[in-house]
């Protein structure tokens, strides 16, 4: 059958490739040790040995010379094999990742909708060295030959710390390129050819009506261009659909609709465990997934921001208990001291069960069947946590969630979205907030042995002053785990207990040793590095891979 023999034309050359590259890194590691070996001694900074004009000293010489010359060729002709090898692979790789398109759609046809073949399946397993190969040299193939990766999370997965790993920016290209392949070139904001499909909306009661139009109009339509009116006004055009968005952010938290709550920081949103009390509470967050939706797919800002933890919901990502900070930063802080502590002797008589406000009202939730009989140890206190993070911040939720995603996923789907983590999901969605580096440090606290005048403290300013604005937003998330300045400056940065500065405390430097940050107090640990180069190096290290996380100050 056609599919068997493209099944097995494809495993030999893959096979083959596979060969050739193992070769490939034994010949590179055989180069480096015959120049190492070639270096010697005497090419180390040894005064070279005097030359004797001798017969036999001249053959010697010769001799040397010939076989230098010999071990010159023979390491030049295995680069320049390990060059063929290259060009071998570079030539036959989009070659051969069409074929292997062609053979996933093949299969796909003998599959139900949305399931991914097991056969497939096995054979992206069998060559997971060469594929990723291939994605490692061209990580673009994903878009132009590997949709399949994109279409199965379970295939993704093997390959998103490639992808993830690759600029931000040029991700961001990825991601527009492919949600807006196949629509035609024009502005991404226009005024539409039909009246019909121009958004009315009144003014006076901007959220409702937007909801009714939005819901009446034109997926397809929607997707390809935006044109909003106000009802009794002329106006229309970008300007009237920005306006259009920064109005509806900012209704979509309006507390009348009871949709969502301001979190602990102050500056981020949370949905609303209670927002039933709003008959229309699942229609309207369909709405608002609708409106965040449409605003990424044209590029539109939003004047909103949500919690970590929401973020990841959009991304599909599991939350952890460091997200309960930002709704009770006091519940995450105990969830801590239980991991950290041994609990075997305290007499805490916790069980798989919680009380949990519901309208006002506390009422026993068991996290697992049976849970209000099951103790909590020393042995299952992991369990209990993560179980006790899903309730607060997943289960109590989870039909706003839903629904929030129905109307989000009409627009940006689920298999794009996940190239961004939730701070970079963040800054697609809102932007790159200003920070003014002066109030920053106007507003700063020491401790631990720093001073303000001290050295350390005076190079870290001077890097702060030499980053850019995502760099600065960065770091101001991984120290306070909010990217955003609160509205009256730095002064009003909240902490776990309430007020609480931005602080720098001092650590003992040792090498290699990266910045750590206990976001509950706001407080960077900052090594007392030798010299600002090492400083702004380690520093970057620790914003750039991702050192996010809560700890107990």
């Amino acid at each position: 059958q056609p599919l068997e023999l493209l099944w097995h034309s494809l495993d030999e050359w893959l096979v083959l490739i596979a060969t050739e590259l193992m070769k490939n890194k034994r010949d590179s590691a055989n180069i480096t040790s015959i120049l190492l070996k070639q270096k010697g001694p005497d090419h180390q900074g040894a005064t070279p040995a005097p030359s004797f004009a001798t017969a036999g000293a001249e053959g010697r010489k010769e001799l040397s010379t010939d076989t230098v010359e010999l071990k010159t060729y023979d390491v030049a002709g295995k680069q320049e094999a390990c060059a063929d090898c290259q060009d071998v692979i570079s030539m036959t790789a989009n070659r051969l990742s069409a074929v292997i398109q062609a053979f996933y759609m093949c299969c796909s046809c003998q599959m139900p909708q949305g399931m991914t073949s097991p056969r497939f399946i096995e054979f992206v397993c069998k060559h997971d060295d060469v594929l990723k190969c291939f994605v490692n040299r061209n990580p673009k193939i994903i878009f132009d030959h590997f949709h399949f990766l994109l279409e199965c999370p379970e295939l993704m997965s093997r390959f998103m710390h490639i992808i993830k790993a690759q600029p931000f920016k040029d991700r961001c290209e990825w991601f527009y390129e492919h949600l807006h392949a196949g629509q035609p070139d024009s502005d991404m904001v226009h005024r539409p050819v039909n009246e019909n499909d121009i958004l009315l909306v009144h003014r006076d009661s901007i959220f409702r009506s937007s909801c009714e139009v939005v819901s009446k109009a034109n997926c397809a339509k929607l997707k390809q261009g935006i044109a909003v009116r106000f009802h009794g006004e002329e106006g229309m055009g970008q300007g009237v659909v920005r306006e259009w968005f920064d109005i509806l952010s900012s209704e979509i938290v309006n507390p009348d609709y009871a949709l969502f709550t301001q979190s602990a920081d102050g500056t981020t949103f949370q949905p609303n465990s209670n927002s039933s009390v709003n008959p229309d509470h699942l229609n309207y967050f369909r709405f608002a997934g609708q409106i965040l939706g449409l605003a990424l797919n044209h590029r539109q800002l939003v004047n909103i921001y949500f919690t970590r933890s929401f973020y990841k919901h959009i991304l599909g990502i599991p939350v952890n208990y460091q997200d309960v900070a930002s709704i009770d930063p006091e519940y995450a802080k105990n969830l801590q001291w239980i991991l950290d502590n041994d609990i075997s002797d305290l007499g805490l008589e916790l069980t798989f069960s919680v009380e949990t406000d519901v309208f006002g009202a506390m009422e026993e939730v068991p996290l697992k069947p049976g849970g209000a009989s099951i103790l909590v140890t020393q042995e299952n206190k992991a369990e209990y946590v993560q179980l006790v993070t899903e309730l607060r911040m997943t289960r109590a939720i989870q039909p706003q969630i839903n629904a929030f995603l129905q109307g989000f996923h009409m627009f940006i789907p689920p298999s794009l979205i996940q190239l961004f983590d939730e701070y970079e999901l963040e800054l697609l969605l809102s932007g790159m907030p200003e920070i003014d580096v002066n109030d920053w440090l106007k507003n700063t606290e020491y401790t631990s042995g720093y001073e303000r005048g001290d050295q350390v403290i005076q190079w870290f300013w001077d890097v702060v002053e030499e980053l850019t604005q995502e760099e600065r937003v960065l770091l101001l998330q991984f120290v306070t785990g909010s990217s955003r300045v609160p509205h009256g400056g730095f002064a009003h940065i909240m902490g776990g207990s309430g007020l609480q500065n931005f602080t720098i405390a001092a650590v003992p430097y040792t090498a290699n040793l990266l910045p750590t940050s206990s976001t509950c107090i706001n407080m960077l640990k900052l090594p007392e590095y030798p010299s600002k180069e090492i400083l702004k190096d380690r520093l970057l290290v620790a914003l750039h891979c991702g050192s996010y996380g809560y700890t107990m100050a």
